[in-house]
């Protein structure tokens, strides 16, 4: 025998709502209560999730407003990305250039910076971008040239890496070309240069 059920909101004996049906949106529970699935059990959605579950946030996006000029080579120099394309959680400084884990954001984060140097005198035999943490070394990407670049030749390097960080760590991004026989000057170009990282949902 199948029994049919018609209300449009159902309570406990206190008389709060437990489901509640308006205008075609269903309500389970209301504020302040937790909705419990139990071992065992599994939620299927076919339709659209929205608000529902997690984000990867804090993020954020670091980029520069103008060229950074005149940096010796052969010197680890700090990238200054100090223009945000976004920051959710505050997480970036663009007064030194640094991202830190927010408070009770402490997990494993994804870090990708790109950076676009261009040699202005002299000449390199190689060049890096380097991940500190905390002002000490943590990781780095090194391209050793085969031959040497001459004057105004432009170099890309990328660095991405997954870290565990605690509240309170922060990121910065260096950048180093080396020379080959004489000294020189390099500049660091706003074109395609960046800084972005995100908090990964595990």
């Amino acid at each position: 025998m199948t029994a049919i059920l018609k209300v449009d909101t159902i309570q406990d004996t206190a008389g709060n709502n437990i489901i509640n049906e308006s205008s075609d949106t269903i309500t389970i529970g209301a504020s302040g209560d937790t909705i419990s699935i139990p071992s065992g059990a599994t939620i299927a959605n076919s339709g659209t999730a929205t608000g529902f579950g997690e984000a990867n946030t804090p993020s954020f996006r670091a980029t520069m407003s103008a060229n950074q000029t005149g940096l010796s080579m052969s010197t680890q120099t700090k990238v200054q990305f100090n223009t945000e394309t976004w920051d959710t959680g505050s997480c970036f400084d663009t007064s030194n250039y640094r991202f830190t884990v927010p408070s009770g954001e402490g997990g494993k984060y994804c870090i990708t910076a790109h950076v676009h140097t261009r040699v202005e005198s002299g000449n390199t035999t190689g060049k890096s971008v380097r991940l500190t943490k905390n002002g000490s070394f943590l990781t780095e990407s090194v391209d050793s040239l085969d031959v040497n670049l001459y004057n105004t030749r432009s170099n890309h390097q990328q660095i991405t890496a997954i870290e565990n960080l605690s509240a309170a760590d922060y990121i910065e991004v260096y950048s180093l070309q080396w020379e080959g026989g004489s000294s020189g000057t390099t500049n660091i170009q706003t074109e395609s240069s960046y800084f972005t990282a995100f908090k990964i949902i595990e």
